[in-house]
């Protein structure tokens, strides 16, 4: 079994990591997190120059037509130097869907400006229930000539305050399966009827409340089929989730590089804390965590990759990738004592993104219910 990755790949990562070092230090990240928008257009432009935002794009829409595993190696490198941005939001939740559900004719108009980073996108799912099920989606389209006028509350929308496009689900129709009448529509959330207010959370992540009253969307503006966009959101859930867990993979090796050269370099009792046994194990274990949490994820991000169904495989690594990182995280701040909890050291970016990382796209307890059921038990 190789778990290795092609040279293209190891070229990828190699590059992401030499760019980010440069372009996304700890005071960028810091300086975003009071930053309105949540992003520099300046680092925005560059990200788009790399090709990372067209990564996976089809190369007739101006993209280079990846995998989504070559995708998740990006991710990964992203989830390791913390970087602030809607790229999540643009690429995993808003480009992927397009190229999963849009005409030829959406695919034409979104697709390229996203390559190009001209355009922002914002996944608009959630509502004030918090629910990643069909049953949670409750705003309101109703069809009226030729357009659909959309009604209700979204919450906790990523990057929405900077987005150019929105894609919203909404109900379309009431039946006894929440799963049927769901449809998906491109909106701009400038239009008249949509307002998004910035919430204040835990990882800083620009999450934001969407307020939709009576804001008309043209029908030519549904995505995919009315009534038939339940599919769609469960796969793009999937992939989110498993991109989530490769982020986070990222994120927990750099608490683990952190703290280890702490343990070596922080002096108690005349020695090293890292030659005291309790500290070796929270390493030990942490290292334990990390690789685990690798290859889980991988797997989960290539079976996507190569088409197959994966709702165990992801709800697995999601699963232990949530609970993985928090401990990892937690570890952390245990060998860094209490300098590891001022807001002065990197140590707090990293447990709040951890703790931000677990509950997106389902923590380990709802995803563990999934891997149950798959079980039939």
């Amino acid at each position: 079994m190789d778990l290795g990755f092609t040279e293209e790949q190891e070229m990828l990562r190699k590059s992401t990591r030499e760019f980010l070092a440069k372009e996304c230090p700890r005071s960028y990240v810091r300086a975003m997190e009071e930053d309105p928008k949540g992003y520099s257009p300046e680092v925005w432009k560059k990200m788009a120059e790399m090709g990372w935002l067209g990564l996976v794009v089809p190369e007739q829409h101006g993209g280079s037509g990846a995998s989504f595993l070559d995708l998740c190696i990006l991710l990964e490198e992203m989830g390791r130097a913390l970087l602030p941005g809607p790229f999540f939001s643009t690429v995993v939740l808003g480009a992927l869907v397009i190229m999963d559900a849009g005409t030829d004719a959406q695919k034409k108009q979104f697709l390229p400006k996203v390559a190009s980073g001209e355009m922002v996108l914002a996944f608009a799912l959630n509502e004030p229930s918090a629910s990643w099920e069909a049953s949670g989606v409750e705003l309101t389209a109703q069809a009226r000539g030729d357009h659909y006028a959309l009604n209700g509350t979204k919450l906790f929308i990523r990057d929405a305050k900077v987005a150019d496009c929105l894609v919203v689900a909404a109900r379309t129709k009431k039946t006894a399966n929440p799963v049927e009448g769901i449809t998906l529509f491109l909106v701009d959330p400038k239009s008249k009827g949509v307002s998004s207010e910035l919430l204040l959370t835990i990882g800083s992540d620009k999450q934001c409340e969407v307020a939709f009253k009576d804001a008309q969307v043209p029908k030519g503006n549904v995505l995919g089929k009315v009534d038939e966009g339940w599919p769609v959101i469960e796969r793009a859930l999937l992939r989110a989730a498993a991109a989530k867990s490769v982020e986070l993979v990222g994120s927990s090796q750099q608490v683990l590089e952190m703290t280890v050269d702490y343990a070596k370099q922080r002096v108690q009792f005349g020695r090293p804390i890292g030659s005291f046994q309790a500290i070796q194990h929270h390493c030990a274990n942490m290292a334990t965590d990390v690789d685990g949490s690798r290859y889980i994820a991988y797997q989960a991000a290539w079976a996507l990759s190569e088409g197959m169904e994966a709702r165990r495989e992801v709800s697995m690594a999601k699963a232990w990738v949530s609970d993985a990182s928090r401990r990892v995280a937690a570890l952390g701040h245990q060998v860094h004592g209490g300098i590891g909890f001022t807001k002065e050291h990197d140590m707090q970016l990293f447990s709040r993104r951890a703790k931000a990382g677990e509950l997106a796209f389902g923590d380990g307890d709802y995803h563990r219910k999934i891997v149950a059921d798959l079980l039939k038990i």
